[in-house]
Formats: C-alpha cells, structure tokens, sequence
C-alpha cells in the first residue's frame, strides 16, 4: 500500500499539503456532523483539484492553488484537451462545477426552504471529493482503481473528539455513553478493521457476554460488520451515521 506521505509526491507541496488539508478537513467535519464547514471546504477542494487539472493538461504546475475567474467556462475549456486521461478531460472536470454549486448557491450559502439540504448536501461533497481523489491517486502515482480506492480510504484520518488514542490502545472518554456508543465509535474514524479481542481490551466491559450480544446485534441491524470466524469487526455506513448524529447532539 502507498504511504500517504507518497501518494501524491508527483505535485509540487504548494499543491500537495493543500489537497491533503482540504481532504481531511471535510471528513473531519462530516463525522462531526458539521455540514456547513464539509461544504465551504469542497469551495476550496474544487479550487485546488482544478489547478492540479490544468497544471497536468499543461505540463507544468503551478506552485500554489488558484482560482480562474470563470469557474464553469474554465472546466469547459479542459474538455477539450483529448491528450488528457478521460476522467482529467470530462468527469473531473464536470463534477468540479458542482461542487462548487453546492458551495455557492445551496443551504451553506442562503436562508430559505422547506427542508435543510445541508445534510444531503455534505454527503454529495464528502463522496465527489472521494472519488476525485481516487482518481487523482491513479493517474498520478499509477494504481490500480482498487489500490488507489484503498490507498484514499487508508489515508482518511478522522479525529472522533470522545476518543482517545494512546496508540496501543483506545478510550471513549464520555462515561455516559452506552455499550453500543461505545463499540461505534471506537469503530469509527477510517475503514480499518478491529479485532473483537481489541474491542474488549479497549472497553474493558464489566460483562463481556453483554459487549458479545450488543456486537452481534448491531451486526444483525447492519450497523456493523462482525465475521465470527476471525473476530473482526468494521463500522458500516448506517453505523457512521448514528455517530454523526450521536456527536451533534453532544455539541
């Protein structure tokens, strides 16, 4: 797998460290259910992903982001370069824009509506930008679709703020937070898998057989991922879910 550190080293660090910022930030802020900050964030992703775009089709990068006065025409004008990689000359190049609707004329920017799109909304940025990346992991540093989509969901660094990582092992700090909160959000924060041993370690449970039936029942209710053949236990997306909506109400 390619370290983080050297997924992208093809780009000058004026244009590296900033991707790599925006990508954490935005992440970061949709686990905390912080849709407003994970949309203005894709404002500045699109900026940063559209000069990485034009510093490719030129051969030459620039050595900081920038943002071209005419954000759609621009993006339109990058179709036309068909020495481009497909996904650098259309797809890209297509999504940006949106992206930058979303940051320009949705809920993160005006007052009104029936409905709160901000959730909806954030959850269209944080998967654009994903896929943005994968694509960038791929053409530039030469993987695969599937190493580059592991690489991405390696480097996803999410900082849960009710736990603490000292390294060998982990704590969930609120003390009011229930076995089932507990198992989550320890769970939380990347796409790695856990040991059920290390779940036990991490919980250190009164009653172990409980923290046995809460897994497996937040198995069976799709929350988690629990293969009893080899005790390893993985947070699915409805799982992720509750946590954002567990953290928001501890704001």
């Amino acid at each position: 797998m390619v370290d983080r550190s050297n997924l992208f080293s093809s780009l000058p660090e004026g244009l590296r460290n900033p991707l790599l910022e925006e990508f954490d930030s935005i992440t970061q802020a949709y686990l905390e259910a912080r849709w407003t900050p994970a949309e203005l964030s894709g404002g500045k992703f699109c900026e940063i992903a559209y000069t990485i775009i034009d510093g490719y089709s030129s051969g030459s990068y620039a050595t900081v982001p920038s943002k071209p006065r005419n954000f759609v025409d621009t993006c339109r004008r990058i179709e036309q370069n068909g020495s481009l990689p497909r996904s650098f000359q259309i797809l890209i190049p297509r999504i940006l824009p949106a992206l930058y609707e979303v940051r320009n004329n949705r809920g993160v920017g005006h007052v009104g509506g029936d409905v709160d799109p901000n959730f909806m909304d954030a959850s269209f940025v944080l998967n654009s930008v994903k896929w943005i990346m994968c694509e960038f992991a791929r053409v530039l540093h030469a993987l695969s679709t599937e190493d580059a989509q592991k690489s991405i969901d390696r480097m996803t660094s999410i900082v849960i703020p009710e736990v603490w990582d000292g390294g060998s092992t982990k704590r969930v700090l609120n003390h009011k937070a229930s076995i089932k909160d507990h198992v989550l959000l320890l769970l939380s924060g990347g796409t790695a898998t856990t040991s059920y041993e290390e779940l036990v370690r991490y919980i250190e449970p009164k009653n172990e057989g409980y923290l046995k039936r809460t897994v497996r029942k937040l198995h069976s209710q799709r929350f988690l991922e629990y293969n009893e053949a080899v005790n390893s236990v993985s947070i699915l997306p409805p799982g992720s879910q509750y946590i954002s909506r567990w953290l928001a109400k501890q704001r």
